[in-house]
């Protein structure tokens, strides 16, 4: 297997790969240039989108600053709008369903690092050059989510589709769909139903 193969399988790998470094690089110019665009530059975002996300699909709005790792390994679908500040740091596949809105400094971030300092460590080759183990575990967002402000989700998440994720979060587990998870550790206040309907709030109106 190449590094890249073990990364995005969730095995041990080597990130000073030259393939990953040449893929991460892009990857960082491609969100500054991003970064650098104003708000009316719509054909200079998406051009730039198209090469950053090459498999997101139509209506992905991103308000920026944004940081992707290698963007190549993220999928978004339809209708997706991230606020300020989204970091995703997909060393193994985000996958990121239709109708997803997500509020200002969002984290999801794929990587893991071991717990024991004697397996984290920088280690060092025969020929001096520098190399650590990492390792990570996959994305999920459903369709129908909203992710709320400084929420951050870990590796090995799945989110089922219709959640809303509470701001300030830190999912660490998988939240069962149509749920309103909150905290740190996330978890489940309730489920989100028809009684929920913004219709009902007549003070709204």
């Amino acid at each position: 297997m190449t590094e890249k193969e073990k990364m995005i399988s969730g095995k041990i790998y080597d990130p000073s790969d030259k393939e990953l470094e040449k893929i991460r690089t892009q990857a960082h110019r491609l969100s500054k240039l991003y970064n650098d665009t104003f708000d009316d530059e719509e054909e200079k975002r998406e051009e730039i989108l198209k090469e950053l996300l090459p498999n997101k699909k139509e209506g992905v709005y991103i308000q920026g600053p944004v940081y992707f790792d290698y963007g190549i390994f993220t999928s978004v679908g339809e209708n997706f709008y991230a606020n300020f500040n989204l970091t995703v740091l997909d060393t193994c596949p985000v996958t990121i369903g239709d109708n997803v809105l997500i509020g200002p400094n969002v984290s999801i971030v794929t990587p893991v690092h071991p717990l024991r300092w004697q397996d984290r460590n920088i280690r060092k080759r025969e020929d001096g050059t520098l190399y650590d183990y990492e390792y990570g575990k996959p994305i999920t967002i459903g369709n129908n989510c909203w992710i709320a402000s400084n929420a951050t989700i870990t590796g090995g998440v799945t989110i089922g589709d219709g959640c809303v994720i509470g701001a300030g979060s830190v999912v660490t587990k998988d939240i069962e769909p149509n749920s309103l998870a909150v905290g740190n550790p996330c978890k489940t206040i309730r489920k989100i139903t028809d009684a929920d309907a913004i219709e009902l709030k007549k003070e709204l109106f």
